[in-house]
């Protein structure tokens, strides 16, 4: 075959981010890790919910499917259990991720299944014009909080690693090259893995910027960080609520353990895409069974 190249894996759908916007950077990211890995098109799958991101799928010459809010992360728990040989990567924001799909998340997660799930975080909600998110600093103004924020943000690395995550990961929009990396590493991991990509709203999220971003942000990997230790991962996780002036970027925990789909008795069977329908008359004595047992 011959070397894939990102023109291998763009459709003719442009993206329709507001010029400057971060996902821009995640779109080049995810495209360029493709190629590094050379990941097959024809065998991979991009799964979204509803958001200015969940939009990514359209501009890839992979499957994609376009979910609905929240409900990304089932899906592609789906697509991966019918065909564990896919290669399934999940995106979306954070309101769509860790808002109305947070109970998702953490189940994806405590599961282990092979996902890499790619969440752009602007802490605000950017298709409908700048409401609250999940991850609004405290005394953010927005258009559903004229007075401030009153409500503690997620921290998803923390509440990641509390549900068993095994690839934890936070990236820069702004570092597509680093990003690229660390989606690359994700998709190599065998489980699940988070990427939690800061990615600004240039639109309607003016105090999470750019420039913001760039006077806190550090590579985890530049200080010899070690991300094999849960308790450090935790305790770097948990560095900006304890100093606003730090904002670590990298890889914060790996290790292995057994996946869902390893453990799971039905599908050591083999893939669900591989087993053979079971025959009319078959269907017709199981429901015969139970109809006489129980009439």
């Amino acid at each position: 075959m011959d070397m894939l190249t990102q023109e291998s894996y763009k459709s003719d759908i442009k993206p329709i981010f507001c010029p400057g916007c971060g996902d821009y950077g995640v779109d080049a990211a995810l495209t360029k890790a493709f190629v590094d890995l050379q990941i097959d098109p024809d065998n991979t799958v991009v799964v979204s919910g509803i958001g200015c991101s969940s939009s990514l799928p359209h501009d890839l010459k992979t499957y994609g499917i376009h979910g609905i809010h929240g409900r990304a992360l089932p899906v592609a728990e789906g697509v991966k259990l019918a065909n564990r040989n896919l290669n399934v990567i999940a995106v979306g924001g954070d309101g769509d991720g860790y808002g109305i799909g947070a109970g998702h998340f953490v189940h994806a997660i405590r599961r282990n299944i092979d996902i890499t799930y790619i969440v752009m975080n602007n802490e605000i909600y950017g298709l409908t014009t700048g409401q609250a998110s999940p991850t609004s600093m405290i005394g953010q103004k927005t258009k559903s909080t004229p007075f401030g924020v009153i409500e503690r943000p997620i921290n998803p690395l923390a509440l990641a690693l509390a549900s068993g995550a095994t690839y934890v990961a936070r990236g820069f929009s702004g570092d597509p090259m680093h990003l690229a990396k660390l989606i690359g590493g994700g998709m190599k991991h065998a489980g699940f893995s988070l990427i939690d990509v800061q990615s600004p709203c240039v639109s309607f999220n003016k105090l999470n910027t750019y420039d913001w971003f760039r006077k806190r942000v550090y590579k985890l990997e530049d200080s010899g960080y070690n991300p094999n230790d849960i308790m450090k991962a935790y305790e770097k996780a948990l560095e900006f609520d304890m100093d606003p002036n730090k904002f670590p970027i990298g890889v914060f925990y790996e290790t292995t353990s057994p996946e869902y789909e390893d453990l799971d008795v039905t599908l050591k069977a083999g893939t669900a895409v591989g087993w053979n329908a079971p025959k009319k008359e078959e269907v017709a004595n199981v429901l015969n069974e139970y109809t006489t047992e129980y009439a």
